[in-house]
């Protein structure tokens, strides 16, 4: 915004932009969110975009939803939520039909953008043989093929899918911490049976998550996801003792972070530093009640609404053999010598980390085993030359 919109309003701002966008693009629906400025300064949106359509900018009929999001309030999460819940808002508006089924499931994936876990996601329900819509689909929005010709909207849910989905049999929410307003107006508004989960990491959050989809379509669970629970367990038998015992520091989003140390304790390490820059009173509970249901929780800590430079200090004061998190802690990891396991959002510091899920079965197998090699190089590459071995 320049100095004259600072002073009188963006609303000449939006209506220029809303205009060269749907002149160029031809968009079915353009999503409006706000950033400091805007919010500083009282712009009122519902304002803005009902007279951009009196003054025909674009068409009446042209779905915009908005969003408050200013970057001094709450985080990614909060406004990832608040974005999502305007967007359905919007599209489902009257679309709801007495006594209609779609028959399908209805997944919000969270705060997560990771497309991989979204290609995940997909698989196990097609395993299953179970029809479904996510909510937003972002595996080929954000990760399309190099085929040789540009495609402007690559992948994603169909605008009719979004809106119909307030039919679906059921809708699960996974990250119950990313999407709190969103799911709690699906409980008000959605037909069907309504399931907020935690993030499926590690063997017994992905149990839950595949044992809640069979029963809330009444299907058994696919033979060939028995098996790939039963190689997930296999790669954790033979790699445990390179984890095991070992202590680890953990910081990200509180759906993460029930992830990170459910998965740690399950391989008998210990997430010895938990750390929540946005966190609450309620994920603090939840994590302690996860520390306090293994023998591997005890004298762990959990740190609410500290940030990394608090890290730094826990790392140089109380060492761990390693950290979990995005790309953030790569400094303060680095000045304690310890290495830094890229998981979460955002990781913009390696390559194809949004390509590789971090859920479900296949998800445990690819932590423990980048893991598990870290800690086998750590070891070739300190050792003593007798100490060098073939095998580990």
């Amino acid at each position: 915004m320049t100095e004259d919109g600072a002073v009188f309003g963006g609303q000449n701002n939006l209506h220029e932009g809303l205009e060269n966008a749907y002149s160029i693009y031809k968009p079915k629906m353009i999503a409006v969110f706000t950033s400091c400025m805007p919010e500083v300064i009282g712009d009122d949106l519902t304002a803005f975009i009902k007279n951009a359509k009196q003054k025909a900018v674009v068409p009446k009929e042209l779905p915009i939803p908005y969003a408050n999001t200013p970057s001094f309030n709450g985080s990614h999460i909060h406004g990832y939520d608040a974005m999502l819940l305007s967007i359905l808002q919007t599209l489902t508006e009257g679309k709801q039909v007495e006594g209609r089924c779609t028959g399908k499931l209805n997944l919000i994936a969270g705060c997560d953008f990771n497309t991989g876990d979204y290609r995940e996601y997909k698989r196990i329900l097609k395993e299953f043989g179970i029809p479904y819509t996510v909510l937003a689909d972002i595996s080929d929005t954000f990760d399309s093929p190099c085929d040789g010709s540009y495609h402007i909207y690559a992948g994603g849910t169909k605008l009719e899918d979004a809106a119909d989905s307030i039919n679906g049999k059921a809708t699960i929410a996974i990250g119950p911490y990313a999407t709190p307003k969103t799911f709690g107006w699906i409980k008000d508004n959605y037909s069907g049976k309504h399931v907020s989960m935690p993030m499926p990491m590690g063997i017994e959050k992905t149990d839950a998550f595949v044992m809640k989809v069979a029963e809330l379509f009444g299907k058994e669970v696919p033979a060939s996801l028995k098996n790939e629970r039963g190689r997930a367990v296999d790669a954790i038998t033979d790699s445990h003792q390179y984890m095991h015992g070992k202590k680890f520091a953990v910081y990200g989003d509180p759906d993460y972070l029930m992830g990170y140390v459910s998965f740690l304790l399950e391989m008998g390490a210990r997430p010895h530093h938990i750390l929540c820059s946005r966190g609450s009173k309620k994920v603090e509970k939840e994590l302690q009640a996860l520390l306090d249901g293994s023998m591997y929780g005890t004298g762990c800590s959990i740190y609410m609404n500290k940030d990394l430079w608090h890290l730094r200090s826990l790392l140089m004061t109380d060492p761990v053999d390693a950290v979990i998190g995005d790309s953030h802690g790569k400094f303060a990891a680095r000045d304690a010598k310890v290495p830094l396991f890229r998981f979460g959002f955002p990781v913009f510091d390696r390559v194809n980390k949004h390509r590789y899920p971090i859920i479900g079965y296949q998800g445990t197998v690819n932590m423990v085993t980048e893991i598990c090699n870290k800690f086998i190089d750590i070891k070739d590459e300190t050792c003593e030359d007798r100490y060098f071995e073939l095998m580990r």
